[in-house]
């Protein structure tokens, strides 16, 4: 078994790193204050192929694997979770639905603008009342010559006020339950749609997340996903065992950036007479966080190659998800406890890290809900 990373991989790694520490650094406490989006650096980031990264070319990708893009994620959340996930939705989440079950002309249409930074994505599938059930959605599309008549609403949509393109899972037949419900891909100039609420959120405050409406929304019929009904499911719970490992890498990515942090603090306040590290409770403790990074980081990676190598992956996708995140929120609450007064003033950063932490072990799946499905692996 081999554990080093390619040298293509390396390049990408480090091309990330230079990105976010160059780009995003110097923007993130402003943007977190202001909870507005740094839009020019995504571009940019579409620019250098970081949004396309595991698709082929002929869509605009740039033909890269899925670890590459899980280690491009990691990078970009170790300044700033909020950027991660904008970049995860739109790579793992909306272009994921459309690379994997969208008809040849859907991704022709739709690809390269998502893949290049030309545009936006979002993933329209919670709903008030269907969070981690998602068979409980209420949004409806009803049939209607050329075109599907949509109503409804979905919840907690990032990207969703800067999203150009969304991917929307609705009702079709309600006699059939669960196999009557549909995939489609909704613009935002289709008459009907309408952005609602921003939220005001604790973390991620620079990604834009909110409420999106559908009133008599006219979706043409060429735009269902696939071609056909009943598939919506399908495509919902495929593409967020991908979406996992994105969340997943932001998660790492977040503990490393705090454990940092922490690690240069030790290094230099000094307390006592000597710097803080010297304490052997702290160095140990940075050494039990280290561990956890460790092993959280090898989970993600199989979880990656499972994927880009066709083996079944919601499992290790779902181990990925649940140690990485955990690790993010245990990290980032040591990493303030270390720095003491300091650990909690914005300027030192690991408090917006600590905000950015928790909702990685609610979104694309509670954490609770990748231990049912790890607990059913186990006992099926």
């Amino acid at each position: 078994m081999d554990f080093k990373l390619t040298e293509q991989q390396q390049l990408i790694q480090n091309m990330t790193r230079n990105f976010a520490e160059e780009e995003l650094k110097p923007i993130v406490v402003d943007y977190d204050e202001r909870g507005e989006f740094p839009l020019d650096a995504y571009k940019k980031m579409g620019e250098m192929g970081l949004i396309g990264l595991p698709y082929p070319k002929e869509y605009g990708g740039s033909g890269g694997d899925y670890l590459s893009y899980a280690l491009a994620v990691e990078e970009i959340s170790k300044i700033s979770g909020a950027m991660g996930i904008s970049y995860s939705v739109v790579t793992s989440l909306c272009s994921g639905a459309i690379y994997s079950f969208a008809t040849e002309e859907q991704k022709k249409k739709y690809l390269p603008d998502l893949l290049t930074g030309k545009k936006l994505g979002s993933f329209g599938l919670t709903e008030p009342n269907a969070g981690s059930d998602a068979s409980g959605i209420r949004t409806v599309a009803v049939k209607e010559g050329d075109h599907y008549i949509l109503n409804g609403s979905k919840c907690f949509t990032t990207n969703g006020p800067l999203s150009d393109t969304f991917m929307v899972v609705a009702i079709t037949d309600k006699e059939k339950g669960p196999k009557g419900i549909s995939a489609f891909i909704v613009e935002k100039s289709f008459p009907g749609f309408k952005v609602g609420k921003i939220e005001n959120k604790c973390g991620i405050r620079s990604a834009q997340v909110s409420e999106i409406f559908f009133e008599n929304c006219i979706v043409p019929a060429e735009n269902l996903i696939g071609g056909k009904e009943g598939i919506g499911l399908k495509v919902a719970f495929s593409t967020l065992d991908g979406g996992r490992i994105g969340v997943a890498a932001q998660g790492l990515g977040i503990a490393e950036g705090a454990f940092n942090i922490a690690k240069q603090h030790l290094k230099e306040r000094i307390q006592f007479g000597k710097p803080l590290y010297k304490n052997q409770y702290l160095a140990f403790k940075m050494a039990e966080l280290d561990l956890e990074i460790e092993q959280a980081k090898y989970i993600l990676y199989k979880a990656a190659i499972d994927k880009q190598e066709g083996r079944p992956f919601s499992v290790s996708a779902a181990k990925a998800k649940l140690a990485c995140t955990n690790a993010a929120m245990h990290v980032t609450t040591e990493a303030v406890q270390m720095l003491g007064g300091y650990g909690y003033m914005r300027e030192y950063q690991v408090e917006r890290m600590f905000r950015d932490a928790k909702i990685t072990q609610i979104y694309e799946g509670t954490n609770e809900i990748q231990k049912l499905i790890i607990s059913g692996d186990l006992f099926k």
